[in-house]
């Protein structure tokens, strides 16, 4: 009996060795505001640019209200997770997974959440090694116009390559400078979107009406539209990881400086979305293209900028959306797979990873609209919704109170879109596969 203190005292140090190599357990001195350009860089997707496209879709009242309501929605259950990472005394929920253990289970938990995770940080990742590449491609093309074309499969290996250096940072604060110039980048490229749109002014013979042939046409358009909307508020995948990172006191708990970040980012979130939306519907009506970059050809070397700074804040959001991937993947093969944490293990494990990504992405270039499908069953849920039943399972809020209103009001939204979104992308995949190629 009396070796079974040392062998636990032995256990333990191991485990907080791995724990001290883990990405997200590896540092917890991050500032507040690390947490601020970290939440803005994942939730600013490029998916910004498309906005004033979803509005064209749904109108004036219907896009505005739907704005807002994602705005507001998600920033409450935003609210939830980063009060729930400590609601047990003396442990920190560093991970959704464990979060979703607390709540369903060991295994139960595991399989709610995983999965929804890995679907929406892969596909964000290849997602974003498309966007990367193609706005590389554009920027070379609008700077060069007679220049021999050059497919985009090579930009998107150009783009990638990068990505092979950054993702050998060991963890979360490693990529803080990273991130920061990501979120500068993402705040300066909506700016020139909606400056520009002002600046090229109202397009003649402007129009408002939803641009649709049919009835069905326009139902499945504000489906589409709907999606689009949803998941340009896609941070929640990677929010108690990022307050993983927080220094933790009983006094001075990590949700203090994560709220502080994640109020700063909401902000710098509403005013990347509702001007570049607002404005650019107003400037272009219902020809808007589905990236307003493109709407406007002119001045070159401004749209060219622009296309550069989508470059660099990809680039950051790869890294804070493969982040928990790699935790994920290093935390399984250390434990249980039981290889010895060290460099080589990582070179090789995520470099197969940002390669697989990379892949994938010049495979099937037309992943954007796959995502919008794949994303209707992940995104609502762990955006949307996973947060109020994880509350409701834990905080047990009394029946008819208003934490169990706005709960029950929040899950039956998340649901419909769960159920509708998937339905506007998978038609427009189905209308427009007929052009798609692989490969090209």
């Amino acid at each position: 009996m009396s070796q079974n203190p040392e062998i636990s005292d032995d256990v333990l140090a191991k485990q907080k060795a791995i724990d001290d190599w883990l990405p997200i357990t590896a540092s917890r001195k991050a500032k507040w505001w690390y947490s601020a350009f970290h939440n803005l860089t994942a939730m600013v997707g490029a998916g910004v640019l498309s906005l004033p496209y979803a509005m064209s879709h749904m109108g004036w009242g219907p896009g505005i209200v739907v704005l807002i309501m994602s705005w507001v929605i998600t920033l409450y259950t935003l609210w939830q997770m980063v009060e729930m990472h400590e609601m047990i005394p003396g442990k920190r929920l560093d991970r959704y997974h464990e979060l979703g253990q607390e709540a369903f289970g060991e295994k139960m938990g595991l399989w709610i959440v995983v999965p929804q995770q890995v679907v929406v940080e892969v596909g964000t990742c290849i997602v974003y090694m498309v966007t990367g590449g193609k706005s590389l491609k554009k920027v070379h093309d609008t700077l060069c116009t007679d220049c021999k074309d050059i497919k985009t499969s090579y930009w998107i290996i150009i783009f990638a390559s990068v990505n092979f250096v950054l993702a050998q940072c060991p963890n979360f604060n490693s990529i803080s400078f990273i991130s920061l110039a990501a979120a500068a980048m993402s705040l300066t490229y909506s700016t020139i979107a909606w400056g520009a749109s002002i600046h090229k002014g109202v397009t003649p013979n402007v129009s408002y009406t939803t641009k649709s042939t049919s009835t069905s046409d326009a139902v499945f358009n504000f489906f589409s539209a709907l999606g689009d909307v949803a998941f340009a508020y896609a941070g929640h995948n990677v929010v108690l990881e990022i307050q993983a990172t927080m220094p933790s006191t009983p006094e001075n708990p990590s949700k203090k400086p994560m709220w502080k970040g994640v109020v700063a980012a909401y902000i710098g979130v509403a005013f990347c979305y509702f001007p570049v939306a607002l404005i650019g519907y107003y400037m272009f009506g219902n020809s808007v293209e589905d990236n307003i970059l493109i709407s406007l050809e002119r001045p070159a070397w401004l749209i060219a900028a622009a296309n550069l700074f989508v470059v660099v804040h990809v680039i950051g959001g790869y890294q804070i959306f493969a982040m928990p991937v790699f935790d994920m993947m290093e935390t399984y093969m250390v434990k249980t797979l039981k290889f010895t944490p060290s460099f080589g293990l990582r070179l090789i494990s995520r470099t197969i990873y940002v390669a697989l990504t990379m892949l994938i992405g010049i495979c099937i270039p037309f992943f954007g609209s796959l995502l919008g499908f794949l994303g209707g069953f992940a995104f609502a849920p762990t955006s949307y919704y996973l947060p109020c039943i994880i509350w409701l399972k834990l905080k047990k809020p009394r029946r008819f109170s208003l934490s169990w209103i706005v709960n029950w009001a929040c899950i039956v939204i998340g649901v419909t879109l769960m159920i509708v979104s998937p339905i506007g992308a998978m038609r427009n995949i189905i209308l427009s596969a007929k052009n798609y190629k692989f490969f090209s």
